[in-house]
């Protein structure tokens, strides 16, 4: 296929490209990997758009691979709950009826390739999984213009390597996602919110209750702006008596009142051109990340220990911080996004197990290093 001059809007990170190729198909995706091979150019990846400011800068950019025309549902087999979506598919424009992809974006545009390469994954992951948990099967392109599949268009498919894994959260580095296939969930036919507010010390002690009432909740999600109380939520789903049943056993529990989605739900806490971090913990210790340092808001999933925080002021010594209280409590922090002159200033990636591991993944799967380099951790 042919290529195009890249524009003035198409750079990664501040990081012009030279030459921009829109594939419509995993053909045409390969045609054009095999040309870019042949020339030993280097490629990042370019879906919605949403999270190409995530992680580090590429070392060097020759060609942004777009995937605006590889969209569309290639296959819905509602017996079986499966889906087979083009990865630069909106997540928003999906619609299945009375069933559902459970992936969610907090990011309005997402696209089904971009949400696995960044692993992002909404408020309800702890009752669907992530976005790891829902993939069963994968095509791509590698670097050399290779097709490979892996999985199938059933659950419990253990055939050949699970690629779906192994690229979801890649960062793009290790190749082109052109298909996907999902389980899918049936949609419920109705749904509660169970609200609170609290004191940061007590919001331990409430989690603890959820967990024992045993409800079931599709998610549980908190929000605490800098130095404010807490807000708690838990989404009920299911059949109208049961989510009634439920909603009213968390109001006694929380102390709360039942309502409708809080505005802040499924939302990262930063600004477009903020600092934002992602932060782990085991659940006993999620209240520890609360504690939070002065200009912080955290934000998410209470339910899996999963949390986001816009960081202001000293940012330095704010994600040092974070990332020394994330450790203790079980977890790790990582700078998702930043302003170029905090990305040369902090340590967006901090300790990570595993990262000689990583690289030979990379080497095996990108041995020239083309793919998105220096993008992810440990400049991979």
């Amino acid at each position: 296929m042919r290529w195009s001059k890249a524009g003035s809007d198409d750079h990664v990170g501040g990081v012009p490209a030279r030459y921009l190729a829109a594939p419509a198909s995993t053909e045409e995706a390969a045609e054009a990997l095999r040309a870019a091979a042949a020339d030993e150019l280097a490629v990042v990846v370019r879906g919605g758009g949403t999270k190409l400011h995530w992680g580090l800068p590429p070392r060097r950019l020759d060609l942004i691979l777009d995937t605006h025309r590889l969209t569309g549902v290639v296959e819905h087999a509602a017996g079986d709950l499966i889906t087979v979506v083009r990865a630069g598919t909106r997540l928003s424009e999906l619609d299945f009826g009375t069933q559902q992809l459970a992936l969610e974006s907090p990011l309005p545009g997402a696209t089904v390739g971009g949400a696995l390469a960044a692993n992002t994954s909404g408020p309800r992951r702890l009752l669907y999984g992530t976005a790891r948990d829902l993939v069963i099967g994968m095509t791509v392109v590698r670097t050399d213009g290779t097709v490979t599949r892996s999985g199938g268009k059933v659950v419990k498919n253990v055939a050949g390597y699970d690629l779906g894994k192994l690229f979801t959260g890649s960062y793009g580095t290790l190749g082109l996602i052109t298909e996907c296939a999902f389980r899918l969930h049936p949609v419920p036919p109705a749904r509660a919110v169970a609200l609170c507010e609290a004191e940061p010390a007590e919001v331990g002690r409430l989690l603890a209750a959820v967990r024992a009432e045993q409800v079931v909740p599709s998610a549980v999600e908190v929000d605490r702006t800098e130095s404010g109380p807490v807000s708690l939520a838990v989404l009920l789903e299911g059949t109208a008596e049961g989510v009634r049943e439920r909603a009213a056993r968390l109001e006694k529990v929380l102390g709360g009142t039942t309502g409708d989605l809080p505005p802040w739900w499924g939302t990262y806490p930063w600004p477009p051109d903020g600092v934002g971090m992602k932060l782990t913990a085991r659940l006993s210790r999620v209240p520890d990340l609360l504690d939070t340092p002065p200009g912080t808001t955290v934000r998410g999933s209470a339910g899996t220990g999963v949390l986001y925080a816009h960081v202001t002021g000293d940012v330095g010594g704010a994600v040092e911080r974070l990332r020394a209280t994330a450790v203790r409590a079980g977890g790790h922090a990582v700078v998702l996004t930043a302003p170029g002159e905090v990305r040369r200033a902090v340590d967006m990636w901090g300790p990570v197990p595993g990262l000689e591991l990583m690289r030979r993944v990379k080497d095996r799967f990108d041995p020239q290093h083309r793919f998105a380099p220096g993008r992810f951790v440990g400049g991979i």
